[in-house]
């Protein structure tokens, strides 16, 4: 099983970044999958989720209208999105993707989502 996130480097306020997940090894076409955000000296946070088809999104408050999920669910690897537009310094952060069946594992980070990215840093300077 493999998340491998991309896209994810330094960028002036108000720029934008994309950033991708593949997941593969599982058939992830049917996993709940969201970008969580962790920044320095704070709690993991989630971000923004998408439902197994794309067809339902969710995004916390601080990114919304900002950010867009969105997915790809090809035959054998599924790969996630996560348009980032008008980028504040606050968004600087440790950004991973995760994947679960469970709804409110994705949503909440509770329980612990069952597969993970490594991460990628997004460092957003003013």
């Amino acid at each position: 099983v493999q998340l491998v996130e991309s896209g994810g480097g330094s960028v002036q306020a108000g720029g934008s970044l994309r950033l991708s997940c593949a997941a593969s090894g599982r058939t992830f076409s049917t996993y709940i999958m969201g970008w969580f955000r962790q920044a320095p000296g704070k709690e993991r946070e989630i971000v923004a989720v998408s439902s197994w088809d794309g067809e339902g999104t969710y995004y916390s408050d601080d990114v919304k209208g900002r950010f867009t999920i969105s997915r790809d669910n090809a035959e054998n690897t599924v790969t996630v999105y996560l348009q980032m537009n008008s980028l504040k310094p606050e968004d600087t952060a440790v950004y991973s993707c995760a994947a679960d069946r469970i709804y409110s594992a994705v949503r909440t980070g509770t329980p612990v989502p069952v597969y993970w990215g490594q991460g990628t840093q997004v460092t957003v300077f003013s």
